[in-house]
């Protein structure tokens, strides 16, 4: 929300719809709507977004693939309606292009989340940050890189550095305490032999 903050304009509020259905009984439970509000599972969108015109988003669902609107796509937001989004693909064989984005119905695995319900809302997540991994196969102009904790898994310091399009645009952060720059790289020789 701090980035957000940083960017001139106004903010734009979505509120998703969610929607309880019947269990195996037929009866459907009797949940509070913040509880409801409050459920963040795994690849559902929040039930609140905000968004401003410019912030950078992600995907989090398949809509499109030959439009380019594929799962963990960059997206930055160009104009806000009430009912569909203006978006520019910023990733992908579709960059640059402008695409509209309508909200979807997500439903959880009731095994995951012991409750029946549909979420209706924009399938975006507000995305300034992106792991390690889903960094992979992306090209980006600058690149910033917290190492204050070792890189643990193999590969991934190359991956993370190999992102920039020029290494005068890496920015990396270590520990404050730092004697010399340099950082762990963790490889294990087992996995060579």
């Amino acid at each position: 929300m701090e980035a957000l903050n940083i960017l001139y304009g106004e903010t734009f509020t979505y509120l998703a719809a969610n929607r309880l259905h019947p269990d195996e009984s037929g009866i459907i439970p009797n949940y509070s709507s913040e509880f409801l509000q409050n459920l963040n599972p795994p690849g559902m969108p929040l039930f609140r977004i905000n968004l401003k015109i410019g912030c950078p988003i992600i995907l989090m669902r398949n809509l499109s693939p030959s439009e380019g609107l594929c799962n963990n796509i960059r997206l930055l937001v160009t104009k806000c309606g009430k009912h569909v989004l203006q978006m520019k693909i910023l990733t992908g064989h579709k960059a640059g292009e402008t695409v509209l984005l309508p909200r979807t119905s997500f439903q959880p695995s009731v095994s995951e989340l012991n409750v029946n319900m549909t979420r209706r809302q924009f399938p975006v997540r507000v995305e300034y940050a992106m792991t390690i991994n889903k960094s992979q196969g992306q090209s980006v102009k600058y690149v910033g890189i917290d190492v204050k904790t070792p890189v643990f898994s193999h590969g991934q310091l190359y991956v993370a550095l190999s992102r920039c399009t020029a290494a005068n645009r890496i920015i990396v952060l270590l520990e404050d305490n730092a004697e010399e720059l340099k950082t762990t790289n963790i490889v294990f020789p087992e996995v060579l032999l």
